[in-house]
């Protein structure tokens, strides 16, 4: 395999997904697993009429997963493993990995100014890290141009409209950057736009050379709203009930990720591999940046966490978007990944936080009350 001096930022490379030769659980542990989380499944997710799909692996191994409901009521399309449905915010992960990738190859730099990237961004000291870690102080783009006088909602709000927009509506920083966390979609479809200018192909294409083929995820996408409106997965308020697209459909990088969730293993399992991503900056993903208030939850480049005073720690992103709602949790230490992803609104996706405490010391109880990550 290539060195990262000698990639090319764009080519296509192989990288196999890590397994480092991890062992595959033992038919008891496996046994049991699959019998606890059985209980699991049926008690919160079939009566929920679950639509989706949901995984939980072990060192890359995959110990359980179920698929039910349908991508497509109206033509009674059911989900299999193969059917990508949109992750929502779990994007974020994966935007934050491209960037990642461009610094690891030395094409940008983590605290490089955003206005030496993308030309007429107005904001002086935004840098690509506090895009990263929400710490930029910008404004969501779905509420400063939500009123009709500034923006007709006829009309698709794209990427590359938000420069413009914000430079002639005057839209200022909500506070100063790096002062403290607030977490934003328009942080970002700004990383889109830099991921676009540095490798010089559009989000969609660059997606697939840097992540989507080098790991092999067959089944992702990013969504493409003329291309894939009426094909892609739907979404639902009921089983017949579906959101309608809507102006903010097109926007990128903080969304409109289609995938499934063995796909998103084989990404979960490669940033365990330090020829995907090197293990200095890995640390700077896995950290907190916030701690201006105290408590758990803090957010680390493109990564939600939880960080307990035992110093035990909990990675994890939620999303959700019109009736999709996603969970991806990633337990380092015991090389546990757990992913849930629906088509039809339901809080219970977020709820796969309870199965932690089958790997690991995590203050979480199968029995316990619903409460989201978000």
């Amino acid at each position: 395999m290539k060195t990262k001096e000698e990639m090319k930022v764009g080519s296509v490379y192989s990288m196999q997904p890590f397994s480092g030769n991890l062992p595959e659980v033992s038919p008891a542990d496996k046994t049991r697993l699959q019998h606890t989380i059985q209980q699991f499944y049926d008690k919160i997710y079939v009566p929920n009429n679950f639509s989706g799909s949901f995984l939980v692996a072990k060192n890359g191994h995959i110990v359980f997963e179920k698929y039910r409901g349908m991508s497509n009521f109206e033509n009674k399309d059911t989900i299999t493993s193969e059917t990508p449905l949109h992750i929502a915010s779990l994007s974020k992960v994966l935007t934050a990995t491209a960037v990642l990738l461009l610094v690891d190859s030395k094409k940008i730099d983590l605290d490089q100014k955003v206005n030496t990237i993308l030309e007429g961004f107005p904001y002086e000291e935004i840098t690509v890290r506090t895009l990263l870690n929400h710490r930029s102080g910008l404004r969501n783009y779905s509420y400063f141009t939500d009123k009709n006088n500034v923006w007709n909602k006829r009309d698709t709000l794209h990427n590359s409209d938000l420069i413009p927009f914000i430079i002639k509506n005057n839209i200022e920083l909500e506070f100063k950057p790096d002062s403290r966390f607030s977490y934003c979609n328009t942080n970002y479809s700004f990383l889109a736009l830099i991921i676009e200018k540095i490798t010089k192909m559009d989000y969609r294409t660059a997606m697939k050379k840097l992540i989507f083929e080098p790991l092999d995820m067959k089944n992702t996408f990013v969504f493409d709203l003329k291309k894939d409106g009426n094909t892609a997965s739907q979404s639902y308020k009921g089983n017949k009930i579906k959101y309608p697209l809507n102006y903010l459909d097109d926007i990128y990088g903080d969304k409109n990720i289609f995938s499934t969730p063995r796909d998103l293993l084989k990404f979960d399992m490669a940033t365990y591999n330090p020829a995907f991503l090197n293990k200095k900056l890995l640390k700077e993903v896995f950290k907190g940046y916030s701690y201006e208030s105290r408590g758990t939850r803090n957010y680390g480049l493109g990564i939600r966490m939880f960080e307990w005073e035992d110093g035990k720690k909990m990675f994890y992103h939620n999303g959700w978007w019109h009736g999709s709602t996603s969970a991806y949790i990633k337990l380092k230490d015991e090389k546990a990944t757990l992913i849930c992803i629906s088509n039809k609104y339901t809080r219970c996706t977020y709820r796969l936080k309870l199965l932690s405490s089958l790997f690991g010391n995590y203050p979480f109880e199968l029995k316990g009350k619903d409460e989201t990550l978000e």
